[in-house]
């Protein structure tokens, strides 16, 4: 089957990554932060702008994609703090809703360059 990279214009990763990857259907994104890719900095320091910045990010590669977060079948968050679980909660679900996709949420030690969360994401195209 064949693979289709799919590229932002901003984007502009200090890692060999793609934004995402089409298969088929399936659109597999890679991990977003809360980095604002057209000032090239973290949109802030706190958990609730970064996590608002992952989830614009995320809906950007989505649309890239040829999806959209109602067509999300798999989420994977990273917080460096499980205790501001109930934080990101509160924004995803800004983002996304019922029905809602399969999710994890772990905690992690670390997120590249002072990242607080990061979110990566399975889905399927709007066609």
């Amino acid at each position: 089957m064949k693979r289709e990279i799919i590229q932002l214009e901003e984007a502009n990763s200090v890692a060999p990554v793609s934004p995402a990857v089409r298969v088929g259907d399936l659109i597999f994104v890679s991990g977003q932060v809360g980095f604002d890719n057209h000032n090239k900095c973290y949109y802030g320091d706190d958990i609730e702008t970064q996590a608002r910045g992952a989830m614009e990010n995320l809906k950007e590669v989505l649309e890239a994609s040829g999806s959209d977060m109602d067509h999300l079948v798999k989420v994977s968050i990273y917080l460096t703090d499980i205790n501001d679980f109930p934080v990101v909660n509160g924004i995803y679900k800004e983002y996304i809703h019922e029905p809602y996709p399969a999710r994890i949420c772990y905690g992690i030690a670390d997120i590249f360059i002072g990242g607080l969360v990061e979110i990566e994401a399975v889905a399927v195209t709007g066609d």
